[in-house]
């Protein structure tokens, strides 16, 4: 099974950094996740009722994703960090997008508690993770454009396996290679903060929450967490 790691220099640049790694074994993404559509539906409820909005760019979780993407080389407001792109898309239509079971529980949990997340399909990935800053030689095909191919900037944060980069400007874009669909059965699912110190507890509540979207629909579920001091874990 794969490994994921922080490279150092990413542990050194950004040394706030938690990710909560939540791994589903057996996933079954053809039945009904009723727990899913209720959670979308509150969260739809509770911004037409104005008794919750998403997170926008004022509010430090994104501001602080807005200051890490200017510190690698890019424009937040062009290439947002994917919470964000969420948050803005659910202020402005009401509505999140329905993709399959397991998107949309990670969807819903991280536009719940601003933080970005994402998956991958485990069977598609080609050896280790790791997080890290581009080298400028690697290969990107984004999600939904299989015929399209990117190329990202030397330093720009990615998540990359020995095949191609998995993710661009760490958490904006993820690859169709490894998308998660319903058919997908061994799923690493990812929630991520820059300031532990201010936003850890969350990331473990948001974790938490996602866990027990994924427990009912999956032979086995478990998280493990990446930080600086412990940069390295096995799905």
């Amino acid at each position: 099974m794969p490994s994921f790691r922080i490279a150092p220099a990413v542990a050194d640049a950004f040394p706030g950094t938690l990710i909560a790694l939540v791994t589903a074994t057996g996933l079954r993404g053809h039945e009904p996740w009723p727990h899913t559509v209720t959670a979308l539906g509150e969260l739809e409820q509770q911004l037409a009722d104005g008794t919750w909005r998403p997170a926008d760019e004022n509010d430090p979780r994104i501001e602080a994703w807005h200051s890490a993407y200017r510190s690698f080389g890019t424009n937040p407001r062009r290439v947002r960090p994917s919470v964000d792109a969420l948050g803005r898309r659910l202020a402005k239509k009401g509505t999140l997008p329905r993709i399959n079971p397991a998107v949309d529980s990670y969807n819903a949990v991280s536009v719940r508690h601003g933080l970005p997340a994402g998956a991958f399909d485990l069977e598609q990935v080609s050896g280790d993770v790791t997080i890290r800053p581009a080298d400028g030689t690697e290969t990107f095909t984004p999600l939904g454009e299989p015929g399209t191919t990117e190329q990202p900037a030397p330093g720009e944060i990615v998540y990359a396996d020995t095949a191609g980069v998995l993710t661009r400007h760490w958490n904006h874009r993820d690859a169709h290679r490894t998308r998660v669909t319903e058919d997908s059965t061994h799923v690493a699912f990812l929630l991520e903060t820059v300031q532990a110190g201010r936003d850890g507890d969350l990331l473990k509540v948001a974790a938490d929450e996602l866990l027990g979207l994924l427990a009912p629909h999956a032979a086995r579920t478990t998280v493990t967490y990446l930080d600086p001091a412990t940069p390295e874990a096995t799905t």
